[in-house]
């Protein structure tokens, strides 16, 4: 009997070991969306599966820039920016529940993230080679942003621009369209990982365990600072970078925005922020980058934010650390 209970127990190991040493196949796939460059990677137990997953999570995040990306005029959210001012627009179920969602984080940054900003984009060309509003082109911009001026009505999924301001989706656009794959993907199995321009979500853990990602120096995108372990979630980097304007040798126009002064932010430094919701990891990541590292920080800490700060000193080009109990307990803390 003790032999036939440990043939069985040797039975099942080895059984174990074989499912567990199952091949595993990884395509990937990079494509231009929203006006970055986004990565899709999958893993299946065969190519034609892990191709399919990968078509299946482009094309979610391509209805998604059908919707929210302001770079086509078709999009709902190009056609609210052109719809009347002081009337009701009928929206897709989808874009409400992310209007919802841009609201409440709205709210909870008071306005330290805004997407309602698309003046101040046009005002400072942040879409073009830069340059800096003179006369009162600044303050007129001021006065045509905000989302405060906008109206979400959630039982008639319908929203209203209460002013003339130009919704941008720069700040959540991305979070959004990784999101919407998490849920869409929930029904499949096999690993995946995007890494959508400076945002990376993931579905959990893949097959070699957590998956690495870089995050870099602020003033050298192609310098890794630090290495993250992620097994779920999202992270969300934002700072300046190469991707501020220089104008002339003496003026950079950064390419984020604070809308509560309608300045363009131009720092040596940068915000990472984990998140389970890509599209809170996209906004607040922008939203701690306004605010700055000593009252990001402080606010970070407050909420129970999981974020990674870095400073580089002007002078002496020194790096900075600065993470939140949160952010260390799941990344920096063996």
């Amino acid at each position: 009997m003790k032999w036939h209970v440990a043939f069985g127990v040797l039975l099942c190991l080895t059984l174990s070991a074989c499912q567990q040493s199952a091949p595993t196949v990884r395509v990937e796939r990079t494509v231009y969306l929203m006006g970055t460059t986004a990565t899709f990677v999958a893993e299946a137990t065969d190519r034609p599966a892990a191709l399919k997953q990968l078509e299946r999570m482009v094309r979610v995040v391509e209805s998604t820039e059908a919707e929210l990306s302001t770079w086509h005029d078709s999009s709902v959210l190009s056609r609210l920016n052109q719809h009347p001012v002081n009337t009701w627009l009928s929206i897709p179920d989808t874009v409400c529940t992310v209007m919802q969602e841009v609201a409440t984080w709205h709210r909870t940054t008071d306005g330290a993230f805004d997407p309602a900003i698309g003046s101040l984009v046009d005002a400072w060309d942040i879409r073009g080679n830069g340059r800096v509003p003179v006369g009162n082109a600044l303050a007129t911009a001021v006065d045509r942003s905000g989302f405060q001026h906008v109206s979400i009505d959630e039982d008639q999924c319908a929203a209203m621009r209460n002013a003339d301001v130009t919704l941008d989706a720069g700040g959540f656009g991305k979070g959004a369209a990784l999101a919407r794959v998490e849920r869409a993907e929930q029904a499949h199995s096999g690993a995946w990982l995007i890494d959508f321009g400076g945002q990376v979500a993931v579905s959990g853990l893949g097959s070699d365990g957590p998956w690495p990602v870089a995050i870099a120096h602020p003033l050298l995108r192609e310098t890794a600072v630090v290495e993250l372990l992620l097994a779920e979630g999202s992270v969300a980097t934002s700072g300046g970078s190469e991707r501020d304007l220089v104008v002339d040798p003496e003026t950079t126009v950064g390419h984020i925005v604070d809308p509560r002064t309608g300045q363009a932010i131009s720092r040596s430094s940068s915000v990472t922020v984990w998140h389970e919701d890509p599209l809170a990891a996209d906004a607040l990541s922008t939203a701690l980058y306004v605010m700055g590292t000593r009252l990001g920080v402080e606010w970070a800490e407050d909420r129970g934010i999981a974020a990674y700060f870095v400073t580089t000193d002007e002078s002496t080009g020194d790096l900075g650390y600065f993470a939140t109990p949160q952010f260390e307990m799941r990344f920096l803390r063996p």
